[in-house]
């Protein structure tokens, strides 16, 4: 098994989860990634692991499901997990990251690990007869999407996802802003703008009219819940935005000693403080558009962008119809998909698509028979989503109790239970591959 080298395509999250357990697991693999000689809509360094979006990778609470996720991915040995733990910025429950030293880290870990060989080109075209790992991402090139469907005989789904503005932290107006999170005064990882009954009415009208990047080409757009523009929430009604991103629940601005009507959080973007994310504010509005609307909150009167928030096209294949339960293709047993193409939505989940491809790659080469983990664990239950067959209306998904196999058990007891059961089904599941001691 140590004689064969392994493809790896794409050096996302994912594609370094892959990559990084196959070489621990000693074998060699080929990564290749195709920035800096091409680059896409949405990124802007050639580091391994660039986090587009958010610098946030969600909560950490084991009570969560999101907190489950981490924690089976740290008995994974997840180096995006580790990583992101070495590099992270204050946001209450939430992981966050510095994502420059996030990257940083995560490229000088592949680049100098003895069996991986990095290779700064384009990926097209599969041979089947290679163990190889898809994990390209959301932007996927053109050719080699083009080449995945016409391998699986399906066309490629699409949705479309929006990137919140950065701004310089020395541009906030201070006399109109409060450090603090939901329901912990005297926290500093947020820092919060208010704006009152009017100004907020006045900034939705200003939203539903405002001038959007190609309007027309994006008129039947589908974006994913998780992450809709916001002038796209604001079409849903004049108090949808004070019941979501601008949600002032937990909050008390200590210039009027009241809740506010409403109020957007900034959170920091990397460790030194200097520049903070737009929370909740992915957008679609023009540059200019963005300058002239957000400028109506208060605190962000005068701001300095440092990154306007944009849009760009998400790839993920019908991953019911195209995949095996081990994440290979259909008819190829030996290409495997991993990360969002397979419609997992998140960079945590992402991530551990991309050791389940790396696992089941293993077992392949070894002659085994790989079993993904049960649905009661969060792992498990990702894959039972992307995989089940009677699907119809395939869309991406986060990881969510939703997913989780149903407990039998009365209400006051079900979250306990759960634990258990998911603890006792993913340690059993480690042990019958000696993944993790």
């Amino acid at each position: 098994m140590k004689e064969t080298r392994v493809s790896v395509a794409g050096g996302g999250l994912a594609g370094v989860e892959a990559a990084y357990c196959l070489a621990q697991s000693g074998v060699p693999v080929n990564l290749f990634e195709m920035r800096p000689v091409k680059s896409t809509p949405a990124h802007r360094t050639s580091l391994l692991g660039e986090l587009v979006c958010s610098n946030s990778l969600k909560g950490t609470d084991p009570l969560t499901a999101h907190g489950l996720l981490k924690k089976e991915l740290a008995r994974l040995g997840s180096i995006v997990l580790k990583t992101a733990q070495e590099t992270r910025v204050p946001a209450g429950k939430a992981l966050a990251v510095d994502r420059d030293a996030f990257g940083q880290a995560l490229t000088d870990i592949v680049q100098s690990h003895p069996l991986i060989e990095i290779h700064r080109k384009e990926f097209t075209c599969i041979e089947p007869g290679i163990p190889t790992i898809i994990a390209t991402g959301p932007l996927t090139s053109d050719k080699l999407t083009s080449f995945l469907a016409d391998m699986t005989g399906t066309d490629r789904l699409s949705f479309y996802d929006a990137i919140s503005p950065i701004i310089d932290a020395e541009s906030v107006d201070m006399n109109h802003a409060f450090f603090g999170s939901r329901w912990e005064i005297e926290s500093t990882d947020y820092l919060n703008c208010p704006l009152d009954k009017d100004r907020y009415y006045a900034f939705v009208e200003e939203l539903i009219k405002s001038d959007r990047v190609n309007p027309r080409s994006f008129e039947d757009t589908r974006f994913f819940d998780a992450c809709l523009p916001v002038e796209v929430i604001a079409l849903r009604g004049r108090d949808s935005l004070r019941f979501g991103p601008m949600r002032p629940v937990g909050f008390t601005d200590p210039l009027t000693g009241s809740r506010p009507y409403a109020l957007l959080q900034l959170r920091r973007e990397n460790l030194k403080g200097n520049a903070y994310n737009l929370v909740g504010f992915q957008t679609r509005l023009t540059y200019t558009e963005q300058k002239r609307i957000f400028c109506m909150i208060p605190a962000l009167a005068g701001a300095e962008y440092l990154r306007f928030g944009s849009i760009h096209r998400n790839t993920f294949f019908d991953s019911p119809k195209v995949l095996n339960k081990d994440l290979s293709i259909k008819g190829f047993p030996l290409v495997f998909l991993a990360g969002q193409v397979t419609g997992v939505e998140g960079y945590m989940e992402s991530a551990a698509m991309g050791i389940v491809a790396a696992l089941a790659a293993l077992a392949k080469m070894s002659g085994r028979v790989f079993s993904p983990p049960g649905p009661d664990t969060a792992t498990g239950a990702l894959i039972s989503y992307i995989t089940d067959e009677h699907t119809t209306k395939f869309q991406p998904m986060n990881i969510n109790f939703g997913i989780m196999e149903p407990l039998d058990a009365p209400k006051k007891l079900r979250q306990q239970a759960r634990l258990e059961k998911e603890s006792l089904s993913f340690e059993t599941w480690l042990k019958s591959f000696d993944v993790s001691s």
